[in-house]
């Protein structure tokens, strides 16, 4: 079905469903901690799922490890760096690999940020979203701004010279002044990366059930632009959608799933795409939603599918096209196993309409691709079978 010379690079997501409370914005497999986290429990759960994957990949190197959530910061550092060793026990961890840790400000973990530093984490994403208080409220964290600079000065303390910021905009009640004043302060606790993103109302979430009051979409816009002004004078240059770094610190992780590479995912409902290239085929799959489940199966996988070439192409275009430099046009041969050839119409199409730039070596999608994302990732929908 797909032509592959050699496989794409491998990554590996760890998914921690707990968290101490559910933000009503959140569409995450994320459930309140009703108790103390089984931690010695799931950590063995963890490698017995890998081990059930690591006949797709064995011998493969891995170049990152992201362990996300729920809140992953609530395990202690002695089950972190278990589940560490365990992890280079049955993996080729490159020794460069990018090991990511997301972590909550409002809990206690922010002093143990020197532990999980020994363990082997060497990149925090701390999920601060607003520095104001009141923002916060109305957003349900359970950190408040004291909390929130109090954790960045500590991913400095600890060692950690690589630490992301995510940050939103567009808040409930939240005013110019405040949105600036949140990239300002964000900006002077000096991470490596920041994760600048609009709040959306997803279903199946408490705010899209009861929607807050918004700002008014010409608000939303004069923070988005004046903060993106405003990170790329400190030197931060965007290089995804909501994605902006300092010069080599873009998040690698996230950056082989923009690029369609492959990846393992452990962990309750976490996803996974491997190509096998000997097959000329891309599998995916996922496991058992529930911790409750995840922890008591055997065999972890809720279900499997293979993708058709439609699939394929619109995934890498639906991933590739967030990135503010495009692809390489060879890139989309390599992880896809077609040929440019099977996205030239909608290629042409969207340069019709000024949504990207295109020639023989690359694709790049313009400023008006990019604002107009989801229309421009549409016309790769209906790809040749």
């Amino acid at each position: 079905m797909f032509r592959f010379s050699a496989p794409p690079p491998l990554s590996l997501y760890v998914h921690v469903p707990w968290c101490v409370r559910k933000c009503p914005y959140c569409d995450f497999n994320s459930h309140e901690l009703k108790g103390d986290i089984p931690e010695a429990a799931y950590v063995d759960a963890l490698l017995g799922d890998l081990e059930q994957d690591l006949p797709a990949v064995w011998g493969r190197p891995v170049s990152s490890v992201f362990i996300g959530g729920g809140t992953p910061s609530l395990l202690s550092p002695e089950a972190l760096d278990r589940l560490l060793s365990g992890l280079r026990a049955r993996l080729r961890l490159a020794p460069d690999a990018e090991i990511t840790l997301e972590a909550n400000p409002g809990t206690v973990e922010a002093g143990r940020f020197e532990e999980f530093h020994a363990a082997g984490i060497n990149r925090l994403s701390i999920g601060v979203q607003s520095f104001d208080d009141d923002t916060l409220q109305r957003l349900g964290r359970i950190h408040g701004r004291r909390e929130a600079l109090r954790a960045a000065e500590a991913a400095h303390h600890a060692g950690f010279d690589n630490f992301n910021l995510d940050l939103m905009f567009g808040l409930p009640a939240q005013s110019l002044a405040r949105g600036i004043d949140d990239i300002a302060t964000a900006l002077a606790l000096e991470p490596t990366h920041i994760s600048y993103y609009q709040l959306t109302l997803e279903p199946n979430t408490a705010f899209h059930h009861r929607p807050p009051a918004l700002p008014p979409e010409e608000e939303i816009e004069a923070i988005q632009r004046q903060g993106q002004a405003r990170l790329a004078a400190a030197g931060y240059a965007q290089y995804e959608v909501s994605a902006y770094a300092r010069a080599g610190r873009q998040c690698r992780h996230n950056l082989n799933y923009w690029h369609f590479g492959d990846y393992l995912g452990i962990g309750a409902g976490a996803h996974a795409k491997i190509t096998h290239a000997p097959e000329g085929r891309i599998e995916r799959l996922w496991k058992k939603r529930h911790p409750r489940d995840y922890l008591a199966a055997a065999d972890k996988v809720e279900g499997r599918a293979t993708l058709r070439r439609s699939d394929a192409a619109f995934e890498f275009m639906m991933n590739a096209l967030r990135l503010v430099e495009g692809f390489d046009t060879g890139l989309f041969g390599q992880r896809t196993g077609l040929a440019i050839s099977a996205v030239t119409p909608a290629l042409q199409e969207a340069e019709r309409r000024g949504l990207i730039e295109w020639d023989a070596k690359r694709v790049r999608p313009t400023g008006r691709g990019r604002d107009f994302l989801n229309d421009l990732i549409e016309l790769f929908l209906d790809g040749d079978e």
